[in-house]
């Protein structure tokens, strides 16, 4: 095939890079743009005109051969290849691709002799072969030790291709292994200016600056070799040792230690309350901190195991648990995570055929409730710990690089125990699948975090279902859309709403921390507080209470006219019938007091003091509430938030005074 161009405005037109060019530029971009690898073509200028000639008859012929003798190659199976290259070059020995392939088989098999013959006869045929010129340098390099060589082919390699990050990479690698370390360095940051995405530079760099005993800048950039590795290769397996060996490194020279103390200090000036970091191996986790206010105490206390790897992270950890909640009280904003006895009955029933499986075993009742109040535990640990955790591991990361190695180690460590505790064939076979199953998905958010900020992928050993692994990616978005604006306590709501997701959310309530804190019990104050505020609608909404207030309003609205509430509302008319004012006033602020913590329609234990020997649904102490507010004071139930105007209509039409 040959192709001709005139060289005039309309060449320039269609090739606008060649405006200005001389000769030897327009043959060399007419060389590149018709090349069609591994068959060059051949381009002259002559009265004005280009003439491409195209071996095209070759490139028929030959083209299928060369690609299976390469598809080959790359399975490993040279003996096949080999026959194929022969009669490749037989046909055509211009062609130097053909010679560069059979010299990598020849290299690969340990001739590295004929490779070297094989290699220069792809070079006197394409004197620019990047890849020839680059084995060659290796093969004088790794195998002759012959680094005065190697070096000249790779200069060539870089003469012939400038932005070769591969070639400029293996320049700076061979220098590192001669110890010249400043000059290699040189070369490795050229490279990665060229790709920024090539691992072997970044493991290389990371060599170097554990060489010169900086192991920080050793372990971030062994990072970034694991991050851009896609293919989980040799070199990955080794950049994830390194990381590993070098996170050791650090941790054992203390640099975690005089950070902890100074975060410490940081955290008593502005809180004002001591802290303490207590030694304590019984823990059953890692480390944990103990809220002053929780008991009753002048300092909080931090306790940890000093055997577990890295622990200067976790207590960095517990630490900025600690800055989140006096960030979250200085706007009342903080929650408590508060579960009960009337929490874990429900649950209990709902993990009976379990407990029945480990009574058949022979256990023992003392043992099946301390795995029944472990698992209790344990969930809601989860539940309460996973959102928290993602914004304080990101702060760690962010704001405090120095413990990154720490943070890599621990973590680790720390998701490897989810990973066990979810895949052990013992556990679960004992263990309620729905419970499994939840836990897993929290332990994947965690993975996903530790992937994007260090690259390993833990995420396939929790042998996850779809679904669950897609939920866990849910959550994880979920997160991130409050990342980078987090506000205090909006951690609380990503708790909330995975429970919902997940059905935990009967296991616990989040509540007002200063509210629950500073419940009076003087009944006159009480009553001043409630007739000023009998809806505590002044007070900081309550997360739990305004979920929980959203979700039964809905299911009001699904359901139309509540006949319970209005056959309860009857009740409550005939019961407050011939009753004083002042004494259905002074029920309706006991049942108001007893509604700041949220009625629930599905209980059916409340008891209030005012109306002895009664014990009340959720439905009856609501119609209650209602009918006392709407006979003492009507003016204010709109503030009230229940949607029963149609339902106490009703039930007025149907209730009869006694005569």
């Amino acid at each position: 095939m040959q192709i001709i161009h005139k060289i005039d405005d309309f060449l320039f037109t269609i090739f606008p890079d060649l405006v200005g060019a001389d000769n030897e530029t327009i043959i060399k971009r007419f060389q590149e743009y018709y090349n069609y690898h591994p068959y060059k073509p051949k381009v002259t200028i002559n009265n004005n005109l280009v003439t491409i000639d195209i071996d095209t008859p070759s490139i028929i012929s030959q083209e299928a051969d060369y690609r299976k003798a390469v598809a080959l190659c790359e399975k490993g199976k040279y003996a096949d290849a080999k026959p194929i290259l022969h009669t490749l070059i037989e046909k055509n020995p211009s062609i130097s691709e053909y010679h560069r392939v059979m010299g990598q088989i020849l290299s690969d098999e340990g001739d590295q002799e004929e490779a070297i013959n094989c290699l220069i006869d792809a070079l006197r045929w394409d004197s620019k072969n990047g890849w020839a010129l680059l084995m060659m340098g290796n093969i004088f390099a790794k195998f002759k030790n012959d680094v005065p060589t190697a070096m000249k082919y790779f200069d060539q390699a870089i003469i012939a291709n400038p932005k070769d990050n591969v070639a400029i990479n293996n320049i700076g690698y061979l220098l590192m292994q001669e110890d010249k370390l400043d000059e290699a360095k040189k070369y490795l940051n050229e490279a990665l200016k060229i790709n920024k995405d090539y691992p072997n530079t970044h493991l290389a760099l990371g060599m170097i600056a554990e060489k010169e005993n900086d192991l920080q800048s050793a372990f971030n950039s062994t990072i970034q070799a694991i991050k851009t590795n896609k293919n989980k290769d040799v070199l990955y397996q080794k950049s994830v040792k390194q990381a590993f060996d070098i996170a050791k490194l650090v941790v054992e020279e203390n640099e975690g230690k005089k950070i902890v103390k100074e975060y410490l200090h940081k955290l008593e000036f502005e809180g004002g309350t001591e802290i303490e970091l207590t030694k304590d191996p019984d823990i059953k986790t890692a480390a944990k901190i103990e809220f002053a206010e929780n008991y009753n105490r002048e300092k909080h206390i931090i306790r940890y195991k000093p055997s577990y790897p890295a622990v200067e992270h976790l207590i960095i950890h517990e630490l900025i648990h600690l800055q989140f909640v006096n960030e979250a009280r200085k706007g009342d904003l903080n929650l408590l995570f508060v579960t009960t006895h009337a929490h874990k009955v429900p649950f209990l029933k709902t993990i009976e055929p379990s407990l029945q499986k480990l009574r058949a075993l022979g256990l023992q009742e003392d043992s099946v409730n301390g795995y029944a109040a472990s698992l209790f535990a344990g969930l809601n640990l989860q539940a309460y710990n996973t959102p928290i955790d993602l914004f304080i591991e990101n702060l760690i990361y962010n704001e405090y690089a120095k413990l990154r190695p720490y943070q890599f180690a621990s973590l680790y460590n720390l998701i490897q125990q989810g990973i066990n505790s979810v895949t052990d064939k013992k556990i679960v076979e004992l263990s309620p699948k729905n419970i499994i199953s939840a836990s897993k998905i929290y332990s994947i958010v965690n993975a996903i975090q530790f992937k994007e900020l260090y690259g390993i992928d833990c995420i396939k050993d929790f042998k996850a279902t779809p679904n669950e692994f897609n939920q866990a990616q849910v959550f994880y978005d979920e997160y991130l859309q409050y990342r980078e604006n987090r506000k205090p306590a909006e951690e609380y709501e990503l708790i909330l709403h995975w429970a919902e997701d997940l059905k935990l959310d009967n296991n616990f309530e989040l509540v007002n921390e200063k509210q629950y804190r500073t419940q009076r019990t003087d009944i006159d104050s009480l009553l001043a507080s409630i007739e000023n505020d009998p809806y505590d609608l002044k007070s900081p909404k309550d997360l739990y209470k305004q979920r929980e207030e959203e979700k039964f309003q809905k299911t009001q609205e699904n359901i139309g006219t509540n006949m319970a509430v209005v056959m309860f509302m009857v009740d409550a008319l005939q019961y407050f019938e011939a009753m004083p004012n002042d004494e259905i006033k002074k029920i309706a602020f006991e049942i108001a007091m007893q509604g700041t913590q949220g009625y629930r329609p599905d209980k059916m234990d409340y008891k209030i003091n005012s109306i002895s020997g009664k014990v009340f649904s959720g439905y009856h102490i609501l119609a209650y509430y209602f009918v006392s507010w709407m006979l003492t004071a009507p003016e204010k139930v709109s503030q009230f938030g229940l949607p029963y105007n149609e339902e106490y209509k009703m039930a007025c039409s149907m209730f009869k005074p006694k005569k």
